[in-house]
């Protein structure tokens, strides 16, 4: 499995009537980003979600939550959700408002 299409298809309902959103094939799963900057993507049956450093630091505080790390080098600001942090429709939709409070704040660039 290169990562869980049923996952990407919740992220593809919950984004469907925002604008700017697009889809692509990345770090063997698939990226979705706002205005050309990844807010949310899917790893296995990961979650991957961009919060900016402060908000990611906390957000490693809470349950079924890590650092988002494939090369040995965590990167700051990003997480990885299991799959039990997402189970719900609700707790998906928590994440990507998350992502996009801090996603939407960033100059865009060119798509």
């Amino acid at each position: 499995m290169a990562f869980s299409e049923e996952l990407a298809e919740r992220i593809r309902r919950g984004l469907a009537r925002r604008k700017g959103v697009e889809e692509k094939k990345m770090f063997g799963g698939v990226g979705f980003l706002l205005h050309g900057n990844l807010l949310v993507g899917v790893l296995k049956d990961f979650l991957i979600v961009r919060l900016g450093p402060e908000e990611g630091e906390g957000a490693l505080r809470e349950p079924h939550v890590k650092e988002f790390d494939i090369t040995g080098r965590p990167m700051k600001g990003w997480v990885l959700v299991e799959p039990e942090g997402v189970r719900h429709d609700d707790q998906l939709k928590g994440w990507i408002q998350r992502a996009v409070k801090f996603v939407g704040k960033l100059p865009a660039k060119e798509m």
